[in-house]
């Protein structure tokens, strides 16, 4: 028998992955068209267009994990700025028990060779809309 644990996040394989992560270890949270490279762990939860959406999954990873850096694509922006600004509403919700938060802006083809490719694993979320993708680079408590 298995103890309910007393967090929004029930998914077993992204609760898992989570509580893996260390200082410094990155995972994205990507939209349905986000290129995941083989052999990348990849935690997809996406069951139908724009289900779940990427900000639904935000929302509950950032109230339950100390972020220090986030990174967006520049392209966010302009091609999806309705969005960015939830994003960075999200964040601003969140950010006051995070030490030294820094949000980092980088072209598109950087963030899918350097952040997609380094990251400890990738959730997949059924969002239909460009850009909705964010690297999230784990901070510590104290």
């Amino acid at each position: 028998m298995r103890a309910l644990l007393k967090t929004p996040i029930i998914h077993p394989e992204l609760l898992y992955e989570l509580s893996k992560l260390g200082h410094t270890d990155v995972f994205v949270i990507a939209d349905a068209g986000l290129p995941i490279p083989p052999g990348k762990k990849r935690i997809d939860l996406a069951f139908a267009p724009g289900k779940p959406g990427f900000l639904e999954v935000l929302g509950v990873v950032l109230s339950n994990v100390v972020v220090e850096r986030a990174v967006l694509a520049n392209e966010i922006k302009d091609r999806n700025p309705e969005m960015h600004k939830k994003i960075l509403e999200l964040i601003e919700a969140n950010k006051a028990s995070w030490k030294n938060f820094e949000l980092k802006y980088v072209p598109h083809e950087e963030f899918k060779a350097v952040y997609v490719a380094s990251s400890r694993f990738v959730v997949r979320t059924g969002e239909y809309t460009p850009y909705s993708n964010i690297a999230l680079v784990a901070g510590v408590p104290f």
